[in-house]
């Protein structure tokens, strides 16, 4: 029997797949199908199930486009949803033969109502993992208020409440010696906890995960209620997705994958109003960009970014990339459901700039300089582009804290004649910032380059060194 974990770092999520004599099964893939077809084929095995652990909301999956080019059946969890395509709805404890080997269903409602575990049972019959999606991860259970937002009369201490009961009464009682395989890594937003380990041992979990701890479900409701924040306006849309189905990601890198020269690249623009979408590095950005285009650069965290920044994701999207990156942008673009790429600037932004055609900057300054700026004019104004926690543990003194998650909300109090030297962590997200407020006629932001960071570690800023309530604009 082999067990693959398949985790993609910019998601930080974790498909699988399970193999048993030439039968194979594949886990909450993702959108591009090819890859988990490709391996298969390698190892002279057929893809005879794709399990889904619930009706994901942070990317879309592959389930439909698989069974689509292999026959495989698509599985789900109890649910009395009704699906858009062909698929298994599975009973509490319903097995599935892989080979020699068995796949049990165990329904964990909480995070969600449809989410359910996979325990496989080896072909000597010894349990040996727990593929338990957004139930469990490493560190954490999944947030439970994400299924309010397609029912609202499931509340987030409901389904908390569900979750106490599933963790108890289906989870704890299986063997200290299964491996725990989640959905989801650090940096996921559907958890607030997530370590940086990808899998571990159930008994360990028993030991240090807090919400397996002894407690009440009333404590246990309050403690994975506490501190969560909005999740990105994207989620909901992607579970519809994923109930409902979607076009084909072979059709949605067919349209995207387009070459436009710049006069075709400009007309497209002026005539659909689409997102010129620059996914270049930041510090090459702000040297010099098409106007009223926005930076989400490829290499960070490019999907979570796109999905809380662009609100739908029918939205039409114009592509700016560095030559050779066009397919994985479109690709990533798809993967939380953006299908709608037009096409791509052919050559980049070299070739719009060769042409003559305007161009627009973001200036960007050195630490080293912004604390010269700042000595000679103490009151010039810091805005902290940050999380509210990562304000709240140490900032700049007098910065003013704006995250970038709630850009829409804060802008009306920034004052368009008023200097703002901003930053984030270390460059990527305060370059998504001064993009979208330039685009907005915003002209008197500028960019620090290196971040919270830089500024720390140059030791030239008073910064707090205890918590305290995040100023807002």
């Amino acid at each position: 029997m082999k067990i693959e974990q398949i985790y993609t770092g910019c998601l930080s999520q974790g498909a699988y797949y399970i193999e048993s004599d030439n039968e194979a099964v594949i886990i909450d893939p993702l959108r591009e199908v090819n890859p988990y077809i490709q391996k298969a084929k390698r190892r002279n095995a057929k893809i005879k199930y794709v399990l889904e652990t619930h009706f994901h909301a942070d990317f879309v999956s592959g389930h439909k486009d698989l069974a689509a080019k292999t026959g495989a059946t698509i599985v789900f969890g109890p649910t009395n949803v009704h699906l858009g395509f062909d698929a298994v709805i599975a009973k509490d404890g319903q097995e599935f033969k892989v080979g020699g080997a068995t796949i049990k269903v165990i329904h964990t409602p909480g995070h969600t109502m449809e989410s359910t575990c996979y325990l496989l049972i080896d072909e000597e019959g010894k349990e040996k993992a727990l593929f338990t999606g957004d139930t469990l991860f490493i560190g954490d259970v999944g947030r439970p208020d994400l299924a309010q937002k397609v029912d609202e009369s499931l509340t987030q201490e409901k389904l908390a409440g569900h979750l106490y009961d599933s963790l108890r009464n289906k989870i704890m009682p299986l063997s200290d010696d299964l491996v725990v395989y989640p959905a989801h890594g650090a940096g996921s937003a559907c958890g607030k906890n997530m370590s940086k380990e990808t899998s571990d041992t159930l008994g360990n979990q028993k030991k240090t995960n807090y919400a397996l701890q002894e407690m009440d479900k009333s404590t246990f409701i309050k403690k994975v209620t506490e501190g969560l924040t909005p999740p990105p306006s994207y989620f909901p849309q992607n579970v519809k997705l994923n109930i409902q189905g979607y076009e084909s990601i072979d059709e949605v890198l067919h349209r995207g994958e387009h070459p436009l020269k710049p006069e075709e690249f400009e007309a497209l623009a002026n005539q659909t109003g689409a997102v010129l979408l620059d996914t270049r590095a930041p510090q090459e950005f702000a040297k010099g960009f098409i106007p009223n285009s926005i930076n989400i650069g490829i290499d960070g965290n490019f999907a979570v970014w796109v999905g809380t920044l662009i609100p739908d994701v029918n939205k039409e999207i114009l592509v700016i990339a560095e030559e050779g990156r066009e397919e994985e942008v479109i690709t990533r673009l798809a993967r939380v459901g953006y299908d709608h790429a037009l096409g791509y600037l052919e050559g980049g932004f070299e070739t719009w700039k060769k042409t003559g055609k305007e161009i627009d900057s973001i200036t960007s300054i050195s630490v080293d300089e912004l604390a010269n700026r700042k000595e000679s004019d103490p009151d010039i104004q810091v805005l902290d582009v940050r999380k509210g926690s990562e304000y709240d543990s140490e900032h700049v003194v007098g910065a003013i804290n704006s995250p970038l998650d709630y850009i829409n909300e804060h802008m009306d109090n920034i004052e368009k004649d008023k200097t703002y030297y901003v930053h984030c962590a270390s460059g990527y997200r305060s370059m998504i910032f001064s993009s979208i407020m330039k685009a907005r006629g915003y002209d008197r932001i500028i960019d620090i380059d290196g971040g919270f960071k830089g500024i720390k570690s140059s030791g030239k800023f008073e910064l707090t060194d205890y918590t305290c309530p995040s100023s807002q604009l």
